[in-house]
Protein backbone atom coordinates (compact mmCIF):
# COMPACT_ATOMS: atom_id res chain seq x y z
CA UNK A 1 0.00 0.00 0.00
CA UNK A 2 0.94 3.68 0.11
CA UNK A 3 3.25 3.32 3.10
CA UNK A 4 5.31 0.70 1.23
CA UNK A 5 5.41 2.78 -1.95
CA UNK A 6 6.70 5.75 0.06
CA UNK A 7 9.20 3.81 2.17
CA UNK A 8 12.12 5.68 0.58
CA UNK A 9 10.53 9.09 1.19
CA UNK A 10 10.28 11.19 4.34
CA UNK A 11 6.93 12.91 4.76
CA UNK A 12 6.80 16.17 6.70
CA UNK A 13 3.34 17.38 7.69
CA UNK A 14 3.42 21.10 8.46
CA UNK A 15 0.12 21.27 10.33
CA UNK A 16 -0.82 21.65 13.96
CA UNK A 17 -4.36 20.44 13.22
CA UNK A 18 -5.17 17.29 15.22
CA UNK A 19 -7.70 16.34 12.53
CA UNK A 20 -5.16 16.48 9.70
CA UNK A 21 -2.62 14.54 11.77
CA UNK A 22 -5.23 11.87 12.48
CA UNK A 23 -6.07 11.60 8.77
CA UNK A 24 -2.41 10.93 7.96
CA UNK A 25 -2.28 8.23 10.63
CA UNK A 26 -5.49 6.73 9.24
CA UNK A 27 -3.88 6.62 5.78
CA UNK A 28 -1.21 4.42 7.33
CA UNK A 29 1.59 6.90 6.71
CA UNK A 30 4.76 7.50 8.69
CA UNK A 31 5.35 11.24 8.99
CA UNK A 32 7.06 13.95 10.98
CA UNK A 33 5.17 17.00 12.24
CA UNK A 34 7.14 20.20 11.70
CA UNK A 35 5.67 23.61 12.48
CA UNK A 36 6.67 27.17 11.65
CA UNK A 37 4.54 30.29 12.19
CA UNK A 38 3.15 31.91 9.04
CA UNK A 39 1.07 35.06 8.78
CA UNK A 40 -1.94 33.92 6.76
CA UNK A 41 -2.50 36.93 4.51
CA UNK A 42 -3.24 36.91 0.81
CA UNK A 43 -3.65 39.50 -1.99
CA UNK A 44 -7.19 40.85 -2.20
CA UNK A 45 -7.31 40.16 -5.96
CA UNK A 46 -7.43 36.41 -5.28
CA UNK A 47 -10.76 34.58 -5.18
CA UNK A 48 -12.11 31.08 -4.49
CA UNK A 49 -9.50 28.28 -4.63
CA UNK A 50 -6.81 30.82 -5.60
CA UNK A 51 -6.88 31.90 -1.94
CA UNK A 52 -6.42 28.45 -0.42
CA UNK A 53 -3.81 27.55 -3.07
CA UNK A 54 -1.85 30.71 -2.26
CA UNK A 55 -2.00 30.10 1.51
CA UNK A 56 -1.01 26.43 1.20
CA UNK A 57 2.02 27.50 -0.87
CA UNK A 58 2.80 30.35 1.53
CA UNK A 59 2.95 27.89 4.41
CA UNK A 60 5.62 25.90 2.55
CA UNK A 61 8.02 28.82 2.10
CA UNK A 62 9.71 28.76 5.56
CA UNK A 63 10.63 25.09 5.10
CA UNK A 64 12.07 25.09 1.57
CA UNK A 65 15.69 25.85 2.47
CA UNK A 66 15.88 22.93 4.90
CA UNK A 67 14.32 20.22 2.70
CA UNK A 68 16.50 17.23 1.84
CA UNK A 69 16.31 14.84 -1.11
CA UNK A 70 13.43 12.39 -0.54
CA UNK A 71 11.56 14.83 1.72
CA UNK A 72 7.94 15.52 0.83
CA UNK A 73 6.60 18.58 2.65
CA UNK A 74 2.82 18.81 2.88
CA UNK A 75 1.07 22.08 3.73
CA UNK A 76 -2.62 22.87 3.42
CA UNK A 77 -5.28 25.49 3.92
CA UNK A 78 -9.07 25.37 4.15
CA UNK A 79 -11.49 28.20 3.51
CA UNK A 80 -15.26 28.50 3.43
CA UNK A 81 -16.47 30.35 0.33
CA UNK A 82 -19.85 32.04 0.70
CA UNK A 83 -21.49 35.00 -1.04
CA UNK A 84 -18.33 35.55 -3.09
CA UNK A 85 -16.01 35.92 -0.13
CA UNK A 86 -13.74 33.74 1.98
CA UNK A 87 -14.75 33.05 5.57
CA UNK A 88 -11.79 32.29 7.79
CA UNK A 89 -11.55 31.46 11.47
CA UNK A 90 -13.67 33.64 13.78
CA UNK A 91 -11.84 35.91 16.19
CA UNK A 92 -14.46 35.71 18.93
CA UNK A 93 -17.98 34.58 19.83
CA UNK A 94 -19.71 37.45 18.06
CA UNK A 95 -17.86 36.88 14.82
CA UNK A 96 -18.62 33.15 15.04
CA UNK A 97 -22.32 34.00 15.44
CA UNK A 98 -22.28 36.35 12.42
CA UNK A 99 -20.59 33.70 10.26
CA UNK A 100 -22.96 30.90 11.29
CA UNK A 101 -25.99 33.15 10.87
CA UNK A 102 -24.85 33.91 7.31
CA UNK A 103 -24.46 30.18 6.55
CA UNK A 104 -27.88 29.34 8.02
CA UNK A 105 -30.41 28.20 5.42
CA UNK A 106 -27.91 28.43 2.54
CA UNK A 107 -25.33 26.44 0.59
CA UNK A 108 -21.64 27.27 0.81
CA UNK A 109 -18.41 25.74 -0.49
CA UNK A 110 -15.55 24.34 1.55
CA UNK A 111 -12.26 24.50 -0.34
CA UNK A 112 -9.09 22.79 0.82
CA UNK A 113 -5.80 23.18 -1.01
CA UNK A 114 -2.84 20.88 -0.37
CA UNK A 115 0.69 21.76 -1.45
CA UNK A 116 3.33 19.05 -1.94
CA UNK A 117 6.89 20.39 -1.95
CA UNK A 118 10.17 18.57 -2.61
CA UNK A 119 13.67 19.82 -3.37
CA UNK A 120 12.90 19.75 -7.09
CA UNK A 121 9.25 20.74 -7.54
CA UNK A 122 6.00 21.89 -6.01
CA UNK A 123 2.49 20.66 -6.78
CA UNK A 124 -0.74 22.17 -5.40
CA UNK A 125 -4.12 20.47 -5.64
CA UNK A 126 -7.51 21.48 -4.28
CA UNK A 127 -10.92 19.98 -3.61
CA UNK A 128 -14.34 21.62 -3.29
CA UNK A 129 -17.36 20.38 -1.34
CA UNK A 130 -20.79 22.02 -1.30
CA UNK A 131 -22.52 22.05 2.10
CA UNK A 132 -26.13 22.92 2.78
CA UNK A 133 -27.31 24.09 6.20
CA UNK A 134 -30.87 24.12 7.44
CA UNK A 135 -32.13 27.36 8.93
CA UNK A 136 -30.45 27.47 12.33
CA UNK A 137 -32.18 29.10 15.29
CA UNK A 138 -30.57 31.77 17.45
CA UNK A 139 -30.42 29.29 20.37
CA UNK A 140 -28.87 26.52 18.26
CA UNK A 141 -26.09 28.81 17.06
CA UNK A 142 -25.27 30.09 20.54
CA UNK A 143 -25.42 26.62 22.08
CA UNK A 144 -22.88 25.39 19.54
CA UNK A 145 -20.54 28.36 19.98
CA UNK A 146 -20.60 28.12 23.78
CA UNK A 147 -20.27 24.33 23.92
CA UNK A 148 -17.73 23.78 21.12
CA UNK A 149 -15.85 27.10 20.81
CA UNK A 150 -15.12 26.74 17.06
CA UNK A 151 -12.50 29.48 16.87
CA UNK A 152 -9.88 27.28 15.17
CA UNK A 153 -12.20 26.35 12.31
CA UNK A 154 -12.76 28.08 8.99
CA UNK A 155 -16.40 29.06 8.71
CA UNK A 156 -16.81 28.73 12.49
CA UNK A 157 -17.92 25.11 12.48
CA UNK A 158 -16.76 21.51 12.38
CA UNK A 159 -19.04 19.25 10.37
CA UNK A 160 -18.15 16.31 12.63
CA UNK A 161 -19.49 18.18 15.67
CA UNK A 162 -23.02 18.75 16.99
CA UNK A 163 -23.89 21.50 14.55
CA UNK A 164 -23.04 19.26 11.62
CA UNK A 165 -25.19 16.48 13.01
CA UNK A 166 -28.26 18.68 13.46
CA UNK A 167 -27.69 21.34 10.82
CA UNK A 168 -26.15 19.90 7.67
CA UNK A 169 -28.89 18.64 5.35
CA UNK A 170 -26.84 17.86 2.24
CA UNK A 171 -23.26 17.68 1.03
CA UNK A 172 -21.91 17.32 -2.50
CA UNK A 173 -18.33 16.08 -2.52
CA UNK A 174 -15.88 14.81 0.08
CA UNK A 175 -16.97 14.81 3.73
CA UNK A 176 -13.34 14.61 4.81
CA UNK A 177 -12.56 17.72 2.79
CA UNK A 178 -15.03 19.64 4.97
CA UNK A 179 -13.17 18.31 8.03
CA UNK A 180 -9.98 19.83 6.63
CA UNK A 181 -8.28 17.35 4.31
CA UNK A 182 -9.42 15.77 1.02
CA UNK A 183 -7.85 12.42 1.88
CA UNK A 184 -8.63 10.84 -1.49
CA UNK A 185 -6.73 13.64 -3.29
CA UNK A 186 -3.77 13.36 -0.89
CA UNK A 187 -3.67 9.59 -1.43
CA UNK A 188 -3.76 9.91 -5.23
CA UNK A 189 -1.13 12.66 -5.30
CA UNK A 190 1.30 10.82 -3.01
CA UNK A 191 0.89 7.70 -5.14
CA UNK A 192 1.77 9.72 -8.23
CA UNK A 193 4.78 11.34 -6.54
CA UNK A 194 6.12 7.97 -5.38
CA UNK A 195 5.80 6.45 -8.84
CA UNK A 196 7.71 9.29 -10.46
CA UNK A 197 10.57 8.95 -8.02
Amino acid sequence: MLKDILKNHHIILASGSPRRQEFFRDLGLSFEIRLKPVKEEYPTRLTHFEISNYLAQLKALPFKAELKIRDILITSDTIVWHNNKALGKPRDENEAYIILKSLSGTTHEVITSVCFTTTTYEKTVHDITKVNFKTLTHDEIWYYINAYKPFDKAGAYGIQEWIGQIGVTKIEGSYFNVMGLPTHVVYETLNAIAKTG
